[in-house]
C-alpha cells in the first residue's frame, strides 16, 4: 500500500511530524521532490531533529529514498547521515542514480540571481541552497546526475561542459570573480570521492525499479512532499513557487512509481490550522495593516515557532485561507486532512477563516490562475468562537474529544468545505502530541 504527504499551503504545514507519525507502519520512506530547501522536525523521545534533506523517516529507522525528482547537495547529505549517526541513529538512505546533484556554483548562482531581484517584486525568496539553478539545469540538459557521480570519467565529461558556461555567466553577465566553486579539478576530486561513498555504501538505486518492487512485494511504501501546493511551479502562485512539484502528481514524476499505484492509495492533506509563508508576493488573509492585526501576527508567530526550519526567517502569518486549501484538495485529490498547529490558536477570543474571495464584484471559492489575479482577491471572512487554551498534552492523551468544543466545530468547518475526512490533529510538536482518528497504513 502507498501514502502520499502532500502540503496542502505554502509549505511549513508539519509534514515531518505527520510522516513520523505515521512512519511506523511504513516500510519504506521516499522523498519525491524537493532538496535541502525543505525544513522537516521531528520531535522523539524529548529529542528535536531538523532535517532538510533524509527523509523523515529515518527517525523511526525506516528505509529511505531520495527520488529522482529530488535535487540532492551530497554535502547536506553526508552531513546530515554523520549527524544522525553521532546521535545514536543509523539511517539508510538510497539516492535515485537519475536525482541531480547540487554542485556549489549551483549555490553562488541562487545568491546572485536572488540578489539581482531584491529590488524588484520577482524576489521568491528563495532559501539560497541552490535548487532553483540545480532544476534549470535539469530542465537544459546540461545536469550533472547522482549516477554521474559513481564513474569519475563520466562526471569530467559533465563538468567540463557546463562549468565554462557558469563561469561565463558570473564573468560576462553579473561581472564578478568567478571562485573556487568553478574550478573543474576540485569540483571533480570532491564530488568524485561522493561518488566513491554512495558506492561503496550501496546507497544508489534506480528508484522506480526499487519502490514498485517494495509494493508488489506487499510492503508499505509512504511518499515524502517537500514545500506545499501553492508553491508548486504548475499549480502554484507562480512566480513565488518553488521548482518542483509538491502535489501528489510529483509522488509519480518524482519516483517513478506509476499513477495507478499512487491512485489506489492513500493521498493525505497536511493543513496548518492558520497561514503562515516565507518570500513575498500576495497573500490575501494575511495579518497586516493595523496594530491589531500586526499585534495578533505576533502573537500567532510566536506561539508556533514562525521561523523558517532551514532559514531561520520570520514568516508571514495569516487567517486560514480555504480556496486555497480548496484548490489544493482539488489538484491532489486527497482522501484525508491532518490539522496541525490547532493548539496555536487557544486563547484567542474568535479566530477568522477567508471562507471565499470577492473578485471583481463576484464571489469565488478557489484561487483564480494567475497570481496578479490571486492578488486583486479580498478575503470574505468567517468568525468562529475561539476555544481556550489547555494542557493539550493531556487532551492528545484522552483523545478528540477532549478537545474543546469550539475546536472541534472549526476542524468540522474545514472537513465538510473540502469534503475530506479529518485524519489527525497536531496539538504540540511531539509524536504524542497528536490525534490520531485515523491510521491509513
Amino acid at each position: 500500500m502507498t501514502v502520499t504527504i502532500v502540503g496542502s499551503q505554502l509549505g511549513d504545514e508539519g509534514k515531518g511530524g505527520i510522516v513520523d507519525l505515521y512512519g511506523d507502519a511504513a516500510d519504506v520512506v521516499a522523498r519525491y521532490q524537493g532538496g535541502d530547501n525543505a525544513g522537516h522536525t521531528v520531535v522523539e523521545g524529548g529529542e528535536e531533529y531538523k532535517l532538510s534533506l533524509v527523509p523523515s523517516g529515518a527517525i523511526r529507522g525506516k528505509v529511505g529514498v531520495l527520488g529522482n525528482g529530488c535535487v540532492v547537495n551530497p554535502r547536506t547529505l553526508f552531513d546530515e547521515i554523520d549527524t544522525l549517526r553521532e546521535r545514536g541513529l543509523d539511517p539508510d538512505v538510497r539516492v535515485a542514480q537519475r536525482a541531480h546533484a547540487i554542485l556549489p556554483y549551483h549555490r553562488v548562482l541562487d545568491g546572485i540571481e536572488e540578489e539581482a531581484k531584491s529590488d524588484s517584486d520577482l524576489d521568491a525568496g528563495t532559501t539560497g541552497r541552490g535548487i532553483g539553478p540545480t532544476y534549470e539545469d535539469k530542465a537544459g540538459r546540461r545536469g550533472v546526475r547522482i549516477g554521474d557521480l559513481l564513474d569519475p570519467e563520466t562526471l569530467r565529461d559533465r563538468l567540463e561542459y557546463v562549468v565554462p558556461q557558469k563561469r561565463a555567466l558570473v564573468e560576462d553577465v553579473y561581472g564578478m570573480e568567478a571562485g573556487e566553486e568553478f574550478d573543474i579539478d576540485a569540483l571533480h576530486e570532491e564530488f568524485s570521492e561522493y561518488g566513491r561513498r554512495l558506492r561503496e555504501n550501496d546507497m544508489t538505486v534506480n528508484a522506480g525499479e526499487f519502490l514498485t518492487d517494495h509494493v508488489e512485494a506487499g510492503d508499505n511504501v509512504m511518499f515524502e512532499g517537500a514545500q506545499g501546493t501553492s508553491i508548486d511551479i504548475d499549480h502554484g502562485i507562480y512566480p513565488y513557487v518553488t521548482s518542483s512539484n509538491p502535489t501528489a502528481g510529483g509522488a509519480c514524476t518524482g519516483t517513478g512509481v506509476g499513477p495507478t499505484t499512487i491512485g489506489q492509495g492513500e493521498i493525505i492533506g497536511i493543513v496548518k490550522a492558520y497561514l503562515s509563508r516565507v518570500g513575498t508576493g500576495p497573500l490575501p488573509t494575511e495579518l497586516k495593516g493595523d496594530d491589531e492585526s500586526e499585534d495578533l501576527a505576533e502573537y500567532i508567530r510566536e506561539e508556533g515557532g514562525e521561523y523558517g526550519t532551514v532559514t531561520g526567517r520570520p514568516r508571514r502569518v495569516g487567517w486560514l485561507d480555504m480556496p486555497m486549501l480548496r484548490h489544493a484538495a482539488r489538484t491532489s485529490g486527497f482522501t484525508g486532512i491532518a490539522v496541525n498547529h490547532l493548539d496555536v490558536l487557544g486563547g484567542l477570543d474568535e479566530v477568522k477563516v477567508g471562507h471565499t474571495y470577492t473578485l471583481d464584484g463576484e464571489e469565488t471559492e478557489t484561487m483564480p490562475p494567475t497570481t496578479e489575479r490571486w492578488g486583486d482577491c479580498d478575503p470574505t471572512y468567517r468568525t468562529f468562537d475561539g476555544w481556550p487554551d489547555a494542557d493539550w498534552e493531556a487532551v492528545a492523551a484522552d483523545g478528540y474529544d477532549a478537545l474543546p468544543d469550539n475546536a472541534q466545530a472549526y476542524l468540522d468547518y474545514i472537513s465538510d468545505e473540502l469534503d475530506t475526512p479529518v485524519y489527525a490533529v497536531g496539538i504540540g510538536p511531539g509524536r504524542d502530541e497528536t490525534i490520531v482518528l485515523d491510521r491509513p497504513f
